[in-house]
């Protein structure tokens, strides 16, 4: 599966199972950690933090969703150092890449083979760029269980926004302007799929942001954000290599 189909499928796979969700009676299922293996290990220990946070804060649920954004994402920081190594791997790939293409041109089935032969020979997993956004799937689902099952979140309002209640606007634009950001920011392949990758995917960011909880949707811009930072710092030598690169063609 392409990394493009991938993220598709990550995407609507959160829409259908939080779609789900928000069938259930939040008042009528609350958190319990001794109400098994979810509720004890994802669920209760995000709701805590939360209600932890909140307090330090004054009682802003806003920022303890920042603080918890922040904890989450240095817990994937180790996936995505990994894709960082598998990007800078594929860049030194591109002229060997470019061989192969112009080779088979005429034949994408055998492009494609060649090509993943030469990502086997050199140790490159072309889908490591997906594994921070697979982890992060039960952790979004987690967190919106944690919004919706605990009043205190649920009813909080920060900036003027109800937490437990859909933004029309504000919180979806952000959340795609921000996810299309992440995106230019990363070093960009030849790649036609992930050009067009960089367009759908807000897209369906912004959908789903006017769905859910404001609060899930402050968790995606707090996350945007932080991933922007992030690839500045991690992804700035391999933007300079990929412009040098340019500028030799």
């Amino acid at each position: 599966m392409s990394r493009k189909r991938l993220l598709l499928v990550f995407a609507l796979s959160t829409i259908l199972v939080l779609s789900g969700c928000s069938a259930v009676d939040p008042a009528s299922n609350p958190i319990d950690p001794n109400n098994g293996f979810w509720d004890r290990y994802f669920v209760f220990p995000i709701s805590f933090l939360l209600d932890w946070f909140a307090e330090l804060t004054g009682g802003q649920y806003g920022l303890a969703i920042l603080f918890v954004t922040i904890i989450i994402r240095l817990l994937v920081l180790p996936l995505t150092l990994k894709q960082y190594k598998s990007s800078k791997a594929m860049q030194l790939l591109q002229p060997q890449m470019q061989e192969i293409r112009k080779k088979f041109k005429d034949n994408p089935q055998k492009q494609q083979e060649e090509t993943m032969k030469l990502f086997t020979a050199n140790g490159v997993n072309p889908l490591a760029g997906c594994f921070p956004l697979l982890v992060q799937m039960p952790i979004l689902i987690a967190l919106y269980n944690a919004i919706m099952r605990n009043g205190h979140i649920r009813e909080h309002t920060f900036l003027g926004m109800q937490l437990g209640e859909p933004n029309v606007w504000v919180l979806p634009i952000l959340a795609a302007i921000t996810t299309y950001l992440q995106y230019k920011v990363m070093p960009q392949q030849p790649n036609a799929q992930m050009q067009s990758l960089m367009l759908i995917f807000p897209v369906l960011i912004f959908v789903m942001a006017m769905q859910f909880p404001s609060a899930l949707a402050l968790y995606w811009v707090y996350g945007n954000i932080f991933t922007i930072i992030q690839s500045y710092f991690i992804y700035g030598d391999l933007r300079k290599g990929a412009s040098s690169t340019r500028g030799v063609q």
